[in-house]
């Protein structure tokens, strides 16, 4: 049995549009329950800990944080395809 691989070549410039992708809007698709404190800072009641604002995250219990990808990749354990993939595709249907 083989496994079946996404073998999408993303460009430089794919990459760093979507670094720069909001990410309140795209955990509010997701079904993430988001809650502002002030300054487009949000909490996320599913995940303890963990602050966004703009194309940002950080955790408080082990200071790590990163950008949007940084977020799919290490708090939902997605995969880099599976993120550029979804964060692709929320772009266009939100156009």
């Amino acid at each position: 049995m083989s496994l079946l691989r996404d073998t999408t070549r993303w460009s430089k410039e794919d990459i760093r549009s979507a670094r720069r992708i909001k990410l309140a809007p795209l955990l509010r698709q997701r079904g993430f329950t988001l809650r502002e404190h002030g300054a487009d800072n949000y909490s996320i009641d599913e995940i303890h800990g963990v602050i966004v604002k703009n194309c940002f995250w950080y955790r408080k219990d082990d200071l790590s944080g990163g950008n949007t990808i940084d977020f799919f990749v290490k708090v939902l354990n997605m995969s880099f395809s599976a993120t550029m993939k979804y964060i692709s595709e929320s772009q266009i249907r939100a156009s």
